[in-house]
């Protein structure tokens, strides 16, 4: 087996780590602090195309894979979970379009969110309807050659920018989930506006808020995939964000075992430095070891999305593995730090509030581990 990675991958890798140190980390604590969307860090993104890195050049992506795509993830993770998740946000809503998009729809928007000039969002989440996506109550109803949408989605990322969001509805009650729709909705359309935006205790600077929906008319054309098909794509794409989520985290764990190697080697007590000490040598060696399986099983789930085979537990087992690890050891990390882990002067009380969120979006790991549960009663136990 062949564990290296390319020369265009490392390419890619090396090119986002120089734009993450130079451009990014020195704005991620204000970022934090104010909470303010970084543009000009989302448009060099954009520029970068960083934003659609494994997407085809036709459709303004970088043409490169999901491994280079992860390698982008962790690399912005590294410095910023706010940059890291907007930029998988995007490459979020470009897969819904790219494999469920009309070539219309493809070439209206895709070239334009791929640079960085527009904005989307993944509508599918209602306060009553957060892991049983099923359990969505937002309406559609067909009028002539229009549907009109009633309802309302909370916690939707980037959902106060959104130049047009994809929101998933009900089209037919009887037909339970395979009666659940999508729909393109653009920013402007009578009927449609952002409500409350949440504060968030981490990843501050990537806006959340409420989306609501009253008689607001759209044309048939505007559905995104077939009638029905919401699910599959809300359940299609989920599967691949979660392979995006799992590299923030992997990104979370290195700077989060990278401050704290240097912290123990400056930190001096009882006449020594605290990486003496084999407790901390223990936090230390845990980090490792975690965010090595946690890279190798993230990369296994790109490759089988890239191989074409099917990567559903794959995914899953990596973003519940990753997130875990990542809430695991920014706790550790404020540990090694003691009373300064706590405070503002030190980076690692953010990755602490960045890591939780990780554990929730893109379905919660409970949802993961029932998700893994059923792949593997169906006999997924082998990958190849």
């Amino acid at each position: 087996m062949e564990f290296g990675f390319s020369e265009e991958q490392k390419m890619m890798r090396q090119m986002v780590r120089s734009f993450a140190e130079k451009a990014v980390k020195p704005r991620a604590a204000e970022m934090d602090e104010t909470d303010e969307f970084p543009k000009e860090i989302f448009k060099q993104a954009g520029d970068l195309g960083l934003l659609a890195v494994n997407f085809p050049e036709e459709y303004g992506g970088a043409g490169a894979d999901s491994v280079s795509s992860v390698l982008a993830s962790i690399e912005l993770g590294r410095v910023s979970a706010t940059v890291a998740n907007i930029c998988s946000s995007i490459k979020h809503h470009l897969f819904c379009m790219y494999h469920y998009g009309t070539k219309e729809q493809k070439e209206t928007y895709m070239p334009a969110m791929a640079r960085g000039e527009i904005i989307g969002s993944f509508a599918l989440t209602e306060s009553g309807a957060g892991s049983d996506a099923t359990g969505i109550k937002t309406q559609a109803r067909l009028d002539e050659d229009s549907y009109v949408l009633n309802g309302s989605k909370t916690f939707i990322t980037l959902g106060p920018l959104a130049d047009f969001t994809i929101v998933f509805a009900v089209t037919d009650a009887s037909k339970k989930s395979k009666g659940i729709s999508a729909f393109i909705v653009e920013k402007g359309t009578p009927g449609f506006r952002v409500g409350k935006k949440e504060k968030k205790m981490g990843q501050r600077g990537n806006p959340v808020s409420e989306l609501l929906f009253t008689d607001c008319r759209i044309p048939k054309s505007n559905m995104l995939g077939a009638e029905g098909q919401g699910i599959k794509i809300a359940l299609h794409s989920l599967d691949s964000g979660r392979i995006e989520v799992a590299g923030l985290a992997i990104g979370l764990i290195q700077a989060a075992l990278e401050d704290s190697v240097a912290y123990a080697e400056s930190r001096v007590q009882f006449g020594q430095k605290i990486s003496q000490f084999q407790l901390i040598q223990a936090f230390i060696a845990q980090m490792a070891a975690d965010l090595d399986a946690a890279s190798l099983l993230t990369y296994r789930a790109a490759y089988l999305k890239d191989s074409g085979k099917p990567f559903t537990r794959e995914s899953s087992i990596a973003k519940w593995f990753a997130t875990e690890a990542a809430m695991k050891h920014t706790t550790n990390a404020i540990q090694i730090h003691g009373g300064y882990g706590y405070c503002k002067d030190y980076a690692v009380e953010r990755y602490f509030r960045d890591a939780k969120l990780t554990q929730i979006y893109e379905g919660t790991n409970q949802i993961q581990q029932i998700v893994i549960a059923r792949e593997v009663l169906k006999g997924g136990l082998q990958w190849s």
